[in-house]
């Protein structure tokens, strides 16, 4: 605790520097699990990629206090030996708890405990004059609830306190098949019901083929039952498991998966996502090829891969929560107009309201995630619109937006979404506005959708042009990636 002290202390004092200059400065944190492109001039950054220990487990109070840059997978390692876990674990293992609490994470265990800032007891929070701050529910409660969702726009955080629930040997997943999006929300509602549920998800495969899967803790193994691991170079991917279990013929069946190996269950090929890169280098999408190139298919490499090349112009990647009834018709929406799958369902308790909450009072106390990524059209103007397609679907259907992806409001239409006032009004009581808007950090503005200006912000003049041609740009995202070096940072 008394090097974190120091830490914090020293970068207070830089922040403060910041201030005093009257110098807007970004946070860099050495990684990132958005979609978004974001590249940083070294003379304009805090860097909190150090703080990235954990500082105390505790047994008695359930729960655990680390720093923001603690990945999810080294603070579930350090939680386990004790038999206890998080109680929201993001999916990816390099996901940060700073990130999930500032970003609005969610993974299967959040339709019973809500999104990750709901499970973060307290906060150490570095306020843009410097001033540390500590916020919870009972001590400046307003920055506390602000500061979850709202990506880092109101302070820089420095500690999280998390909540952490007792966890066995497995996790027993059961697999229910269901026949269309309207079966999905009838069999997930009854499941969210069932007290002895500990996480529950779902992927829909196409229009009438899905799998609802239920998970409870255990360190009891049926007779002769081998676990199943999903993180080593020769094993399936955990939905190419899971489309088989939609198909069993006599309703439900069982699986046991070591608990870490769940968590992470879709760390490997990024849920499904790396069979679009086997398709985009024309490479065959089988056993042999995965297994050679299983060092390039883990989220964090792919995540570094798909900033280097600029990928994410070429792939619709959202994630959107809806009211349960609104499920169907945003999912025959999708069909209609967009055709990929799978596309993943998860559901979430929304309890209270988000920092970031929208105008529209319909969000309901239940949502389901709908992750869909897949190709869109090839064109940049066409690609833009069939985002802003969606988001206005989103709109339409009382949805709510996940801002780790691209968003492609105008200005206006994102602060008729969420209610400005408020945000504005916590930033200007804690001195954040020198700090960059959420607007500005999550905004591809429409205005600025233009093919040349798309390539000049990827890659940059001569070099764009020959990046453009298939496959350079892949190869050059994978080369980046395997080189190690930061792909956040300027090279000025």
């Amino acid at each position: 605790m008394e090097a974190h002290r120091a830490r914090t202390e020293e970068l207070a004092r830089q922040i403060k520097v910041f201030h005093e200059c009257r110098q807007p400065f970004r946070v860099y944190h050495g990684s990132s699990n958005s979609t978004r492109r974001t590249v940083y001039d070294r003379k304009q950054i805090v860097d909190t990629s150090g703080f990235n220990h954990v500082i105390e487990v505790s047994t008695e109070k359930l729960q655990v206090i680390a720093e923001p840059n603690v990945s999810m997978g080294k603070l579930v390692d350090a939680c386990l030996p004790y038999g206890l876990v998080p109680a929201v674990v993001p999916e990816f293992p390099a996901i940060t708890i700073g990130g999930a609490f500032a970003g609005t994470a969610g993974e299967s265990s959040s339709f019973r405990h809500g999104f990750v800032d709901k499970t973060v007891s307290e906060i150490d929070i570095i306020l843009s004059t410097g001033e540390i701050m500590k916020a919870s529910p009972h001590q400046n409660a307003d920055l506390y609830h602000g500061a979850a969702g709202s990506f880092g726009t109101l302070g820089v955080l420095s500690l999280c306190v998390v909540k952490l629930i007792p966890a066995q040997q497995y996790i027993e997943v059961t697999y229910h098949p269901i026949t269309d999006s309207r079966s999905a929300v009838k069999k997930t509602e009854e499941l969210a019901d069932d007290e002895s549920v500990f996480y529950l998800d779902g992927i829909l495969f196409g229009n009438s083929s899905g799998v609802i899967m239920s998970g409870r803790f255990t360190d009891k193994l049926p007779p002769s039952t081998k676990p199943k691991t999903y993180s080593k170079a020769s094993d399936t991917y955990f939905y190419s498991d899971a489309r088989k279990h939609s198909r069993v013929s006599d309703g439900i069946s069982h699986q046991y998966i070591p608990t870490r190996e769940y968590l992470f269950r879709y760390d490997r090929g990024a849920f499904w996502t790396a069979k679009w890169a086997f398709k985009y280098f024309k490479a065959p999408y089988n056993r042999v090829f995965r297994r050679i190139l299983d060092g390039l298919l883990h989220t964090e490499i792919m995540y570094h891969a798909l900033h280097k090349s600029g990928m994410a112009d070429k792939y619709i990647i959202q994630d959107i929560g809806f009211p349960y009834e609104e499920i169907p018709a945003f999912i025959d929406y999708l069909d209609q107009n967009h055709g990929f799958y799978p596309i993943w369902l998860c559901p979430l308790l929304l309890d209270s309201e988000l920092a970031l909450h929208p105008r529209d009072p319909l969000i309901k106390n239940r949502l389901m995630n709908v992750g869909l990524w897949g190709p869109g059209p090839t064109k940049w103007p066409a690609f833009v619109e069939a985002n802003r397609q969606i988001e206005q679907k989103t709109k339409d259907l009382h949805g709510l937006k996940c801002l780790y992806a691209h968003a492609y409001y105008t200005e206006d239409e994102f602060w008729q979404i969420y209610n400005k006032d408020d945000y504005d009004a916590l930033r200007e009581k804690y001195q954040a506005t020198s700090l960059p808007s959420v607007y500005q950090k999550v905004s591809v503005s429409p205005a600025k959708a233009t093919e040349g200006s798309r390539n000049q912000s990827c890659m940059g003049s001569t070099k764009a042009w020959a990046k453009e041609i298939w496959p350079l740009r892949g190869l050059y995202g994978m080369f980046a990636a395997l080189s190690g070096k930061s792909y956040l940072m300027s090279e000025k």
